[in-house]
């Protein structure tokens, strides 16, 4: 990993004014997510470094937070499974989810995009730990008190994620005698209001800041809403799900699904029965996708306009959301064989295994070509940096810097000339006047 894209107006602020002036200018210009400011803020403080650690430290977060979230769900349902199948389970879906990417650089290794649509999401599934692990007053308590506030900071991170949340949470209270237990319902309600009112609390904070006003004037948002506006964003959502659903190696996550299914047991041994409100749970989740994925993409068509469709890093937002509808559709087939073939499901959880195996093997080798990319790049960034930096020591104003482009990031100069605004980033993080197109000859 290298600087590219937002990173090159990150860096030299945190560097020159320190971590509080970059979350102060994500609240007062560019989009008042302060959650998220935050979030820049702790990896660009150290430098490229921050860039190099980013995506290890993220995988190994958000690991821990899926395979808490698997623990907790089992926990809950007094089930269990054999040791180290949360953990394997927890891993694929991240692989999946991070890997499969049709960009895997901008979903997965460039930090700005990891933390406002790839974290957020991983985030959101890990708030529900202290509900489903509260069994007391005092620990019920806690976990609405959570739910505030982890809505709260959802709210300051990711508008999308948001709407996928909101969007979830209005079925568990509008339809919740249908869903839970009635001894445990005033309590999910509770939670769910807790919840619900965070991420309103915070995204009208979002919504309000100078930075979200600006973000909005510069992008005509308040036309988002126009019959015209909603007919394009209709057409790249429409975009969005034929990518989606034609993508074979998301669908690869059933296999998963299918492995946790053959494996559940009781805590007695017995293969537990799904519950009668599974289908009615898999139905309501298939429409939030479809609904909050649309209302995901009018957001962020006034910034993103056509390429909203190919724009893959905003789909993870309600991506995330798909992955577990088909984790759990696999999870009811595999309990289906379980409890047909009782004792003959071994062919059928080796199968499965198998199957995750291939789905590694398969999302490899696109990285092995992405790590070649990205070495690439950053032996020749290298190079140019201690160039710049060797010219800018001796007394040089304009510096001439040559593109590096990866994963179709974002660099000074790119798209033939058109994008030119990283280039007085680039000049602030070399402490020059100016850069120029290395590419051309100097005059």
């Amino acid at each position: 990993m290298r600087p590219s894209g937002d990173e090159w107006c990150f860096l030299p602020l945190v560097r020159d004014e320190g971590f509080l002036a970059l979350v102060d200018q994500f609240w007062s210009t560019d989009n008042g997510r302060v959650a998220n400011g935050v979030l820049v803020g702790s990896y660009a403080a150290y430098g490229v470094a921050g860039q190099q650690w980013y995506a290890g430290v993220s995988a190994v977060v958000m690991l821990a937070l899926l395979w808490a979230w698997a623990g907790a769900l089992l926990r809950h349902a007094r089930w269990k499974l054999p040791r180290g199948v949360p953990l394997f389970s927890a891993g694929m879906l991240l692989a999946v989810f991070c890997f499969a990417s049709t960009n895997t650089y901008k979903t997965f290794f460039w930090p700005a995009s990891s933390v406002s649509h790839t974290f957020p999401p991983v985030l959101a599934a890990a708030a529900t730990v202290p509900a489903l692990l509260a069994t007391s007053r005092r620990g019920r308590a806690a976990a609405v008190a959570s739910a505030f506030v982890l809505g709260a900071v959802l709210g300051t991170l990711s508008e999308e994620t948001s709407v996928v949340a909101l969007a979830l949470l209005a079925p568990a209270l509008l339809l919740g005698r249908r869903l839970f237990t009635a001894g445990r319902l005033p309590f999910v309600r509770t939670w769910c209001a807790a919840a619900a009112v965070g991420i309103l609390a915070g995204t009208a904070l979002l919504l309000t800041s100078p930075g979200s006003r600006n973000r909005r004037s510069r992008h005509h948002a308040d036309a988002m809403f126009a019959p015209e506006s909603l007919a394009a964003s209709l057409r790249g959502y429409a975009h969005v799900v034929h990518t989606l659903t034609t993508h074979w190696e998301y669908f690869g996550v059933i296999a998963v699904g299918v492995l946790l299914g053959v494996l559940v047991r009781r805590t007695d041994g017995g293969v537990p029965r799904p519950d009668r409100r599974a289908p009615l749970i898999l139905a309501l989740g298939a429409a939030v996708l479809l609904l909050s994925g649309y209302v995901c993409t009018v957001i962020a068509y006034p910034a993103f306009g056509a390429s909203v469709a190919t724009a893959n890093r905003l789909w993870n937002d309600f991506l995330f959301l798909a992955l577990l509808l088909l984790t759990g559709a696999g999870g009811l087939l595999g309990n289906l064989a379980a409890r047909r073939y009782r004792q003959g499901v071994r062919p059928v959880a080796v199968g499965a295994v198998l199957a995750c195996a291939g789905l590694a093997a398969v999302l490899a080798v696109p990285l092995r070509a992405l790590e070649g990319d990205m070495r690439v790049r950053a032996e020749a960034w290298d190079r140019q940096d201690r160039l710049l930096r060797e010219r800018a020591a001796a007394g040089e104003t304009v510096l001439p810097y040559t593109p590096l482009v990866v994963s179709k990031m974002s660099e000074p100069f790119g798209n033939k000339g058109k994008r030119p605004w990283p280039a007085s980033c680039v000049a602030a993080y070399y402490r020059v006047e100016k850069v120029t197109d290395g590419r051309k000859p100097r005059p």
